[in-house]
């Protein structure tokens, strides 16, 4: 047993793989026992462990933006419930206030105690295991809860603040279901969302089961050291990184006119690192906010990719950074705000404002382009890949979902035999990258055709402001949304849009290109 202050180098590299593979157990377990499209074929999910206070050890490489924002959610749970945490307990929580995301993104939190102390509570729980899904319709205005014209919380679906969904083994099903179905607006397919919950809970019981095996294999104190010596190791590498980083800011344009101010200072001194969000926009009255735990979760995100180092993403690669985010901003609401763009839109902005402020990379098209369609008995939902920015030596790529989104698009042949629809065409979007010495990458064309009536909804951005270049490389192409009528007339529509689909009707997307990244010689 390593007791001492210093980790056996061979042992640290097994724990942090034997970490990494318990999250990486539970996402096989939730994808395999999910029914969704969401979660089963888009793998819009992810699955960690954290340790007794919370803080996140290691995941699988599944979602950015829901990694490094599930800690406070977890956090969350231990400061309201505290004591009364029993095993066997499994609680639901996606509010955005509270380490949410979004309301479609529903965390399962299962505390984690040793199996001698399951007939007691007065044993605090020793690690916690979380899994977060994307729900296909958790209520809302619009079908598939992601509506483009919330300007309240309540108005974007059911929030859930660490809602007891099991009860010491018991599966609180009546309890749930009424929940899903007494608000102002109900949660459309309560079937549905009883399935994925399901799935959660049996993918947080695989983490449970491992975490047990590990302390049963090598002892509970050897675990716990070693979950600290992984999160100290990340320390180290991101610390390295930002010794080679220097000073540098970015403001960057939204299309609808708020910006983002990212200041980036590094201090030789301890090999840390200030960002200052000081001077971007005030809270908005549109649903462009970013939860402060998605702020949070995208700087997490750049700073790891800048490690060159093979680390798990956890909670020791904050501890080098100063996040300073003034509270009443759109990076940090305060609420009711609504938020369910600022999930997926303000945070692939916030990525592309720290690249440019350190000046890396390019803009990628710094959007998910999320459309979602349906009516009381289909709800849909997916984001759309489009092409990444440049770096100092390297192409932006074609076609790829980017930054914090990690999810991918449903097969062709799953979405035509689930939803009323036709995929009529996916295509690369030719010469939509910027040009420079290193060209960013393409966007895509994606039609829908509808064969029932439908409303559908387009929640995107760089529709209007270009993803930029750098170092004399030229922006990408901007995305655009538009409808073709089945009589012939075609619709432009904004960056965000509701519409109302009729059988015939093709619902066209174009994504945005990279940036590209110098001069063309």
């Amino acid at each position: 047993m390593y007791t001492t202050s210093q980790p056996d180098p061979v042992r640290l590299e097994i724990f942090k793989n034997l970490y990494q593979f318990i999250a990486e157990q539970m996402g096989i377990v939730l994808q395999n026992t999910a029914t969704s499209v969401n979660i089963k074929e888009r793998l819009d999910f992810s699955c960690a462990i954290f340790d007794a206070s919370g803080l996140l050890v290691a995941n699988a490489p599944h979602i950015p933006v829901h990694l490094g924002s599930m800690s406070e959610s977890v956090r969350s749970l231990i400061n309201d419930k505290g004591n009364t945490l029993k095993p066997g307990n499994v609680y639901l929580s996606n509010n955005p206030y509270n380490g949410g995301t979004h309301l479609p993104d529903v965390t399962a939190i299962t505390p984690v105690f040793l199996e001698s102390s399951d007939n007691t509570s007065s044993v605090p729980p020793l690690f916690y295991v979380a899994s977060r899904g994307h729900q296909a319709d958790i209520g809302g205005i619009t079908p598939g809860s992601m509506p483009p014209h919330s300007t309240t919380v309540e108005e974007e679906g059911i929030l859930f603040d660490n809602f007891l969904l099991v009860e010491e083994g018991n599966f609180r099903e009546f309890a749930v279901r009424q929940y899903l179905s007494n608000h102002t607006y109900p949660a459309r397919n309560s079937d549905q969302n009883i399935a994925d919950f399901q799935a959660q809970i049996a993918a947080n019981a695989r983490g449970v089961q491992e975490l047990r095996k590990m302390v049963d294999q090598y002892g509970l104190q050897t675990v716990q050291y070693y979950m600290n010596f992984v999160q100290a190791n990340a320390e180290e590498s991101v610390r390295r990184a930002i010794n080679l980083l220097r000073d540098g800011s970015f403001i960057y344009e939204m299309d609808n006119g708020a910006k983002i101010q990212a200041k980036v200072t590094i201090h030789r001194e301890n090999r840390s690192a200030t960002i200052d969000f000081t001077g971007t926009s005030e809270q908005l009255n549109s649903n462009f906010n970013a939860p402060k735990a998605v702020t949070q979760a995208a700087v997490l995100y750049v700073f790891r990719t800048l490690v060159d180092d093979n680390i798990p993403l956890n909670a020791g690669c904050l501890n080098p950074l100063e996040i300073i985010i003034p509270v009443g901003c759109m990076l940090n609401p305060t609420y009711p705000a609504a938020v369910v763009a600022g999930n997926v839109e303000t945070s692939q902005t916030i990525v592309d404002a720290l690249y440019g402020a350190l000046g890396v990379m390019a803009a990628s098209q710094g959007t998910m382009n999320n459309f979602t369609f349906g009516n009381e008995r289909y709800q849909y939902y997916e984001t759309i890949c489009g092409g990444t920015g440049a770096g100092i030596d390297f192409d932006g790529t074609d076609g790829v979902h980017s930054h914090m989104t990690n999810s991918r698009l449903t097969d062709p042949e799953v979405l035509e035999s689930r939803y009323p629809v036709l995929l009529e065409s996916f295509s690369l979007r030719l010469d939509s990258g910027g040009k420079g010495k290193h060209p960013g990458g393409n966007g895509i064309i994606r039609r829908i055709r509808f064969l029932e009536p439908m409303t559908a909804n387009i929640l995107s951005g760089h529709r209007v402001v270009p993803p930029f270049g750098l170092n004399g490389g030229e922006a990408g192409l901007v995305g655009r949304n538009w409808i073709q009528r089945q009589n012939g007339t075609t619709e432009n529509l904004d960056s965000t849009a509701t519409v109302e689909m009729k059988p015939g009707d093709v619902f066209v997307i174009e994504t945005p290109g990279g940036g590209g990244f110098g001069k063309v010689s």
